[in-house]
């Protein structure tokens, strides 16, 4: 009797569809399994359907005699269909996710999956029921045109969407802004709506219908890279061309904006208060926009600062008093006391320290592509950047990796100085560079005094070395760079008095 039911075609199709569900089950919502599942399931209903005589794209039932096995013969002409339609729904499924950004996004994929079951539907009327499609459809055609009237808004948004998804102007996760200053990253399209993230992390829903009429800008197409403009107004205390070649250098030193292609410093006005700068730049992509624009300000006063320049006020405004630069040396002649003036690092010290710290420390030029310092060396001097741009590049073989440029301000040697550490990289002039070193004796005795510079350079140092390793492997474990760890280090080695901070 169990080999009677193995051999009945009934209980072979009633099996292969529990086997089929338990796939189902097993394999869950991942697309590659549930397309071969149903692959599988359709390539073996249609081997039972064959030996069987059962042909499920015409209207005959075979050799079914009674009610029962006409049934039977329908139902599975009809989960061939069906099977048929769920094997190519999960391939255009699994083509699209194949995509690492789809184009057509849940639209079109979305269309194309429903055309194919209406076809399957079809098919089961005409091949499963006998029944003619044509009368069907021309009474379908008269619903669809009373329907269509009574839902145009929602059909425009549907064709809208249709359409902008073809026409590919942008697809999920772009930066689109429209011309009403509505912006934000594409997250979905649907039938209806395209939902954006703008830049506050809220959704903004645009109905299909609307974004096709609007003009809009693709800020992430044809490629990730943005740009970034700046205006500058600069006191025109010397030549253009000198300021110029200043501006220059801001973007030089800068560690967010792209190296390629180069960016550009444009003279876009002049006139007796100012000469006007206009500095482009691109950026890896459009989140890096507002550090990128953020370090570039902050360079360009550094910038201006060291090569005693003023900037302007703005178009229209009454003119800032120009200081003589006569004046402001003679109050401050020591080129050394105004760079500390300039550093948060030792705004703790006093008048007298800063004199006494400024007297001791000794500048050094450095000419263009001169080496500063060599890797895998220690330096024995604090050295600050007066002037100009250097480059930290680490030599593995023959590879070269740029881990960051320093401009006037930036401080680097701390390593070597509070804990005899070798230098990661070549430090080298990209400019002409001026630098002040102060001596390591003369830094112990001012921490001896001020302990609260230990934590400072502890800081520094810590974080120098979270950012190198993003590049490489710098050899110190997540603890020996802890800012707590490294402060305790440099108290041990200096023997620096523990206690509450002046």
């Amino acid at each position: 009797m169990s080999w009677t039911m193995l051999d009945d075609p009934l209980y072979q199709f009633i099996a292969l569809v529990l086997l089929s569900a338990v796939a189902r089950f097993i394999f869950g919502r991942n697309p590659t399994f549930r397309l071969i599942a149903n692959f599988v399931f359709f390539a073996l209903l249609t081997l039972l359907l064959i030996e069987n005589e059962i042909a499920p794209y015409t209207s005959d039932m075979g050799k079914a005699t009674d009610l029962f096995r006409r049934i039977f013969v329908g139902v599975a002409k009809a989960v061939w269909w069906i099977g048929g339609a769920m094997v190519l729904a999960s391939s255009v499924r699994l083509f699209l996710i194949f995509e690492r950004k789809p184009r057509e996004a849940r639209l079109l994929q979305d269309l194309i999956v429903a055309i194919i079951y209406v076809g399957a539907a079809l098919s089961v009327v005409t091949y499963v029921f006998g029944a003619q499609i044509g009368p069907l459809i021309a009474t379908s055609g008269v619903f669809a045109i009373v329907l269509g009237l009574a839902l145009q808004s929602t059909l425009n948004d549907v064709f809208s969407g249709i359409a902008l998804n073809l026409g590919r102007h942008y697809s999920v996760g772009d930066w689109i802004v429209l011309d009403d200053g509505v912006q934000g990253r594409v997250v979905e399209t649907n039938w209806r709506s395209t939902h954006l993230l703008n830049g506050t992390n809220d959704l903004v829903i645009v109905p299909n219908s609307a974004l096709a009429k609007a003009r809009l800008t693709n800020l992430t197409s044809p490629e990730e890279a943005h740009g970034v403009s700046l205006k500058i107004r600069v006191v025109p205390s010397i030549p253009p061309a000198t300021i110029e070649e200043t501006m220059r250098t801001v973007l030089l030193s800068s560690n967010a904006i792209l190296k390629s292609p180069a960016p550009v410093v444009s003279i876009t006005g002049l006139d007796g208060n100012a000469i006007e700068f206009e500095l482009s730049f691109r950026v890896s992509g459009l989140g890096e926009a507002t550090a990128a624009r953020n370090e570039v300000y902050d360079l360009v006063y550094r910038h201006t600062k060291a090569a005693g320049l003023q900037l302007a006020a703005p178009a229209g405004s009454p003119a800032i008093p120009v200081a003589d630069p006569q004046e402001e040396a003679g109050k401050h002649p020591n080129s050394a006391w105004r760079l500390l003036n300039a550093i948060p690092l030792f705004s703790t010290l006093t008048e007298d320290e800063k004199e006494s710290l400024a007297a001791d420390m000794k500048r050094l030029n450095f000419r263009k592509d001169a080496l500063i310092a060599t890797q895998d060396t220690s330096l024995t001097s604090l050295m600050i950047v007066r002037r100009g741009v250097a480059i930290v590049e680490r030599h593995e073989g023959s590879e070269v990796i740029e881990l960051a440029r320093i401009a006037p301000g930036d401080l680097f040697g701390e390593r070597g100085v509070l804990m005899g550490a070798l230098e990661p990289a070549n430090i080298r002039a990209l400019t002409s560079v001026v630098v002040y070193e102060i001596a390591k004796d003369h830094l112990a005795a001012i921490m001896q005094e001020r302990p609260a510079l230990a934590e400072e350079l502890g800081l520094l140092l810590s974080r120098r070395i979270e950012s190198e390793k993003h590049h490489f492997s710098a050899g110190v474990s997540a603890e020996a760079s802890h800012p707590t760890t490294l402060t305790t280090r440099i108290r041990h080695l200096f023997q620096i008095p523990h206690g509450t901070w002046p």
